[in-house]
């Protein structure tokens, strides 16, 4: 019996953390064994919000990062397939079908881009933003995979997926199948400050950290004496 095949992946936005791991990384190398697993480097996705030269340059340096984190962690290219998004020319043109399809009301009511806006600190929303699902959407169709893991906030993007590949079929024939979102608990990982763990807030602690760093980062964290109201929840 064929597997049934999986699409997910990572933006580039920088080095993977423990908080990667916990959350999606591990789960990911246990589900080789069952699926057929597609792993995508979004890197033209991170342009929808940092398009600038810079930027460019570093995520071709995250690039390279996250592959080495990938098979640090356990994903093996002999049973599952890693691929940079800008390096499929398919990708592109099936995007630019898939916008032909989809309204600007319906983007608009997908609830994570306004997050996204707000987190990059964007006055209006870039066309590229906007149409962020679309590609995504592409991402998960060129492939013909079967399902999306993905938390429950980013379901959404699924949804969308599914809206575009129904209309794909009925014009042109049963191409795609419809992917369905694997719904999976994302553990969240308390950093070295004793937030969320993020890139962003400085408090990650590195899957490419050598072992002095680790412990440097480590005797740093915050502990229960630090916080003695939070005996009462634990």
């Amino acid at each position: 019996m064929k597997k049934r095949r999986i699409l997910t992946g990572d933006r580039p936005t920088g080095k993977l953390h423990l908080g990667h791991y916990v959350g999606s990384l591990a789960n990911r190398v246990r589900l080789q064994d069952e699926y057929e697993c597609f792993f995508i480097i979004a890197d033209l996705h991170t342009l929808t919000t940092r398009p600038e030269k810079e930027h460019i340059l570093e995520i071709r340096r995250n690039i390279h990062a996250i592959v080495l984190d990938y098979l640090a962690a356990g994903i093996d290219p002999e049973k599952s397939v890693i691929f940079v998004q800008s390096a499929i020319p398919g990708i592109y043109q099936l995007n630019l079908i898939l916008e032909m399809l989809v309204n600007v009301p319906r983007l608009e009511r997908v609830p994570s881009l306004k997050e996204m806006a707000r987190d990059a600190r964007l006055e209006t929303m870039p066309f590229g933003l906007l149409g962020y699902p679309v590609l995504q959407a592409a991402d998960i169709l060129l492939p013909r995979a079967h399902l999306v893991p993905v938390g429950k906030d980013n379901q959404a993007h699924v949804e969308v997926t599914r809206e575009l590949a129904r209309r794909f079929n009925k014009l042109y024939g049963q191409v795609f199948p419809i992917p369905e979102a694997l719904l999976s608990e994302t553990p969240t990982l308390v950093g070295t400050d004793g937030t969320k763990m993020s890139k962003s807030r400085d408090n990650a602690i590195y899957l490419s950290d050598d072992e002095a760093t680790v412990k440097r980062k480590v005797h740093e964290m915050y502990t229960i004496n630090d916080f003695p109201a939070l005996e009462c929840v634990i």
